[in-house]
């Protein structure tokens, strides 16, 4: 049986094919596995807000792979890079160790959702075949276009397979989910607590919605006040941690208008006026927390709106687990666990990828290490 024939395709705008030709790829919303950080909408309203642009140092380049008679088989989201910012895995030392040689880390590929450090789909793809034929076009644009690498990163296990055996270098991180264990509600996640972390959860809980409101909208529910209030938490925060929003209201105002349905905004009332936010976007089988503010300072209500609340909305809704982002040790004692994330790195210059291997074998066992020992500071009673 001869090879399939595949054409690729670089698309310098997400809105260079239709919504309906990208999204055909990707599971139905609603699906079990639907991602909504893969979805048309989503991608274009980053890079139609100019959040994910040239002038931001996200240029896309996304690839497409078509059959013989032009049906889309496949999608990479894929950027080129001329810095490390809003990725979410470091590669800061790889970029001091090329130029300090005398070589050009940037412009390098990234595979990834700008800003936004949450595990899905990097090869969208139905088949191995076309998942291989989106990994060689990706390493054959960094090598004809002289990129100094391309970095894959928060991949699925289905991705993470195909990269490996094709060879490129594999890296582990950690953050911190919520595991849905059966649980039914909040008080089935506090039974399943030591007596002392119970009540220092309720502690907790009971301070921070002290004389506040808290209200959850998502859909029609959204108005353009709610994301109005929401943005000036969210520039508050972000100004104070980067120095710099990397999201504009544009972007916000375009989710609201097309995404709705799959986001949650977590708003904190005080005398009816909201004084505090937290954003989340709904997947099939997953809540992802995402951006969090506040214009005054209240105990526990950054960990109310971004963990508690987040739990209380996906068990509602009967999810298996709460993305809360990047980060975090503190997650630990609200019912969030360690669990592995894995990136796969494409790098052109064969001294910088020989020590990069070694530092990552390294790395891999530290992760180990370090995952196994955080997993014994959950507040969730032992077996033993």
């Amino acid at each position: 049986m001869s090879a399939p024939e595949f054409t690729a395709k670089i698309l310098p705008r997400i809105s260079e094919v239709s919504k309906a030709a990208w999204n055909g790829l990707l599971p139905a919303r609603g699906a079990k596995d639907y991602h909504p950080f893969t979805d048309w909408d989503f991608l274009n309203a980053l890079e139609e807000s100019g959040c994910a642009s040239p002038e931001t140092g996200w240029s896309p380049c996304h690839i497409w792979i078509e059959d013989g008679g032009g049906t889309a088989l496949g999608a990479a989201p894929l950027y080129a890079k001329t810095h490390s910012q809003g990725e979410y895995v470091f590669d800061h030392g790889w970029a001091d160790a090329m130029e300090r040689a005398g070589g050009d880390y940037y412009p390098k590929l990234q595979s990834a959702i700008p800003f936004t450090p949450a595990t899905g789909p990097r090869l969208i793809a139905q088949t191995p075949q076309v998942r291989r034929a989106l990994i060689s076009a990706i390493v054959q644009l960094c090598e004809q276009e002289n990129f100094s690498g391309a970095h894959l990163t928060f991949l699925e296990e289905t991705d993470r397979a195909v990269l490996k055996e094709t060879g490129l270098l594999m890296r582990q991180d950690r953050q911190f989910h919520f595991i849905n264990r059966g649980y039914e509600t909040f008080d089935d996640v506090l039974a399943a607590m030591s007596s002392r972390k119970r009540k220092n959860v309720r502690k907790e809980r009971a301070r921070a919605v002290e004389n506040l409101e808290i209200k959850h909208l998502t859909g029609a529910d959204l108005k353009p006040e709610h994301w109005s209030a929401f943005f000036r938490f969210y520039l508050d925060t972000s100004r104070r941690k980067w120095g710099r929003p990397y999201l504009n209201k544009a972007f916000f105002d375009l989710i609201n208008e097309r995404f709705a349905k799959q986001t949650l905004l977590m708003l904190a009332y005080h005398d009816g006026v909201p004084i505090a936010g937290a954003l989340n976007f709904i997947g099939g089988d997953c809540l992802y927390g995402r951006h969090w503010g506040s214009v005054i300072h209240k105990p526990f209500l950054h960990f109310e709106l971004c963990y508690y609340q987040a739990i209380d909305a996906a068990l509602t809704r009967g999810l298996s687990r709460v993305e809360a982002g990047a980060q975090g040790e503190h997650k630990l004692a609200r019912g969030y666990e360690p669990v592995k994330t894995y990136s796969a790195h494409y790098l052109s210059h064969p001294g910088l990828r020989n020590a990069v291997a070694d530092y990552l074998e390294r790395e891999r066992e530290a992760v180990d290490y370090e995952v196994e020992r955080l997993g014994e500071y959950t507040p969730f009673k032992t077996s033993d």
